[in-house]
């Protein structure tokens, strides 16, 4: 257990080189601050407005990796420099231009016979076969049937809205033609302008998402538009089974779009294969809508400015009352005001320490990222709905990482919103776990609306999404300690323990139970010893927290506790150590030292349990910072080092944790948590730095008395925070 008063750590860690500053821009860098303000001036209330829009996004020239979004949580439209979609060959290779939605999917035509049975494969599991989802094939890869279920449905790419602009001679304008370019994300009230000149003419724009419907509303004003040389494109694009790409805009014949013209407006009516959409355009004043080509069409008007919105819908009947541009724009302003100062703030202004301005503008642009694109009806996939990876499906054990800063900010209804999801899928968990020989239900990891799992030679053996929706319920009862909120969430809570108490195999030998085999832990590394992994340290602790907070909430529902998950319980074993410190699983090979170094996870991510010990966890963490292989890491690993760093008592390398030199480690212009080309973008990290950093504002449960208990004492942190809530 870690004592209530950890001995402080010396400030210059020899390991101090693994965290230098080499990721942080010059200018940060440079940042020099005064003297600290008094004592008052502490209590006084953060000035929200001020603490947000110092970190409005301005661009100043176009950048393959740095487009910015507008959106609400459900919709997002994500502009280039001229905050539209008019360039998207120039970021191909960057960051998507994508237009996306919580309800839009394509399925391609199954000419085959794609039945899961087909692409499982049976697991030997305490002398039973169990069947996985695996997708094995007769030769080294996924089979035929196994590639069409990963690939299907796949996230769809609902149209292409930007500007065509042309020169005197008839030429179309490239983007390094643009001049005097000026974008400004208006944080507080989610509104995109930008500016350019083309031929020495101006062209202004200004682009909002409604906060609660799927609508863009777009301000173009511009001498060119009266000279038709400046009009709106509207395109749209085929489905496509692809990894990352979410539109194929060279099959205009696998689709149709059926126009309908409205006055001051037109009805598109999209047909994919079995599925269908619908857009609904409205415009002001006197325009002209062209269709140069199969599914694109062009808006031109005599005027010098127009204002458009444009609505999406899975059906029409949704589309029936369009707001027009004034209306949007004042839902929001409020909508964005509302949200900035209903949840919790940060504000880091007097830190001396020269990290301290640049990890102030990753916070504030993070709540803005996930807030647009991880607050949704389903939960996120990892690039959000900027564009697709994993052909747009999400990862059910990432969830925690975009969603539980949600909670700890103070603002719950936004982890909520992906809640029901989890009950709509009952029947497709609970059929997974009795085809396996499992009681309850068993979460699926890469999935899409429908629940069903997707095949995987790694997926389908991961076990630590499966207490996520407890570690959700027991944040909404954190909030709400109320009976209203037990039988709000308890089948979902029950029912996961049940598979949890299911799951362990019983070693007689040994007396104990065990998790495994066929399994593969956070730590991915160890895929290829799935048939004869066992007991991972971090599944071992999640199990253990799992079912005991399971425990507390049928005692809270006045139930006897469940004798079966109590044998579990006190049956579990100590994970495995060696050389003095925790291994990523008990049997060989145990000490991997790439990917997710997810061990110290069962202490930071997880409170204390019993079956962890804080010495030994704080020499892995050392081991750790000392072997590991860092750019085979990914971005919610350094957020997950410094929770374990703050509650060993090592507030100097929780932050260092956040700044670790890694390639993954890198945030963008547009606070987006760079990877690598394939993958540009990924929320689990801009999720995971809040979470750690409300952590080590706020506290956490058997934390020290005082503020900001995971930062430094040394004098150079300042940390003012409202309404964070302390982590479990």
């Amino acid at each position: 257990m870690i004592p209530k008063t950890p001995p402080r750590r010396p400030r210059h860690n020899p390991l101090v080189r693994l965290f230098h500053l080499a990721s942080l821009p010059l200018a940060v860098l440079g940042v020099t601050y005064g003297v600290h303000a008094a004592a008052t001036e502490a209590n006084k209330p953060i000035d929200r407005f001020a603490l947000v829009t110092r970190h409005n996004v301005h661009l100043t020239k176009p950048d393959p990796l740095t487009p910015l979004s507008v959106g609400n949580g459900e919709f997002c439209f994500t502009a280039d420099i001229t905050g539209l979609q008019s360039f998207p060959e120039f970021h191909a290779n960057g960051m998507y231009l994508s237009t996306q939605s919580q309800w839009g999917w394509h399925t391609t035509p199954d000419t085959g016979t794609h039945d899961p049975k087909d692409a499982t494969a049976l697991y030997e599991v305490d002398g039973r076969k169990v069947p996985y989802l695996s997708g094995e094939g007769p030769e080294r890869g996924y089979s035929r049937g196994a590639t069409w279920l990963r690939a299907n449905p796949h996230r769809l790419d609902l149209g292409r809205i930007g500007l065509r602009m042309i020169h005197p001679d008839g030429t179309e304008v490239r983007i390094d033609e643009l001049k005097n370019t000026s974008q400004t994300l208006k944080l507080w009230k989610g509104e995109l302008t930008s500016r350019f000149r083309v031929d020495g003419q101006p062209v202004k724009v200004v682009t909002l998402c409604h906060p609660d419907r799927d609508l863009l509303a777009v301000h173009v004003k511009s001498p060119l538009l009266k000279t038709g040389r400046l009009q709106i494109r509207l395109d749209f694009p085929y489905g496509r089974d692809d990894w990352k790409q979410a539109a194929d805009w060279n099959s205009p014949e696998r689709h149709t779009t059926m126009l309908e013209r409205e006055p001051q407006g037109a009805l598109f009516k999209r047909m994919l294969d079995a599925d269908r959409y619908f857009v609904r355009a409205a415009w002001s004043g006197d325009a002209e809508l062209k269709a140069p080509a199969p599914h694109s069409f062009e808006l031109s008007t005599a005027a010098d400015s127009i204002d458009c919105v444009f609505a999406f819908a899975p059906t029409e009947a949704a589309l029936a009352e369009m707001p027009d541009f004034a209306a949007v724009f004042g839902s929001a302003a409020r909508h964005w005001e509302h949200f900035w100062n209903d949840g919790a703030a940060v504000d880091f202004s007097g830190s001396t320490d020269p990290r301290a301005d640049e990890l102030e503008r990753r916070v504030v642009l993070s709540q803005y990222l996930t807030a647009i694109q991880c607050a949704g009806s389903l939960p996120p996939q990892e690039t959000g709905l900027t564009g697709n990876s994993w052909y747009g499906k999400f990862h059910l054990e990432m969830h925690w990482w975009h969603a539980v800063q949600f909670a700890l900010w103070n603002r719950l209804p936004l982890l909520e919103r992906s809640l029901p999801w989890y009950e709509s899928i009952l029947p497709q968990a609970r059929a997974t776990a009795e085809a396996q020989g499992y009681d309850g239900v068993r979460w699926p990891k890469m999935t899409s609306p429908d629940g069903r799992d997707s095949p995987s030679e790694v997926g389908v053996f991961l076990i630590w999404q499966q207490p996520h929706p407890i570690y959700y319920a027991e944040l909404c009862h954190r909030a709400h300690p109320d009976r209203a909120t037990l039988e709000r969430y308890q089948q979902l809570v029950f029912e996961t323990a049940d598979f949890m108490a299911s799951y362990p195999v019983w070693d007689e030998p040994r007396q104990r139970f065990v998790l495994g085999p066929a399994l593969i832990p956070a730590q991915e590394s160890y895929g290829s010893t799935r048939r004869t992994n066992l007991n991972p340290t971090f599944e071992l602790a999640y199990w253990h927290w799992g079912l005991a907070t399971a425990q507390r909430w049928r005692e809270r529902l006045g139930l006897e506790r469940n004798p079966k998950w109590d044998h579990v319980l006190t049956a579990l074993p100590q994970p495995h150590v060696q050389a003095g410190i925790y291994t990523g699983i008990e049997t060989p090979p145990c000490t991997i030292r790439r990917d997710h170094p997810s061990m110290v996870a069962a202490l930071g991510f997880l409170p204390p349990t019993p079956l962890i010990d804080a010495d030994i966890m704080s020499r892995t963490f050392d081991d750790v910072l000392r072997t590991w292989d860092w750019p085979s890491t990914w971005g919610w690993d350094y957020p997950m080092l410094a929770m374990t760093a703050a509650r060993l008592g090592r507030p100097e390398d929780a932050v260092s944790a956040l700044f670790l030199d890694s390639p993954k480690n890198r945030f963008l212009a547009n606070g987006h948590n760079y990877q690598s080309p394939r993958l540009p973008l990924y929320l689990p990290g801009n999720g995971g730095l809040l979470t750690a950093v409300a952590m080590m504002a706020a506290g956490w449960d058997g934390a020290h008395e005082g503020p900001a208990p995971g930062f430094p004492k040394n004098g150079q942190w300042r940390v003012r925070q409202e309404g964070l809530l302390r982590m479990p």
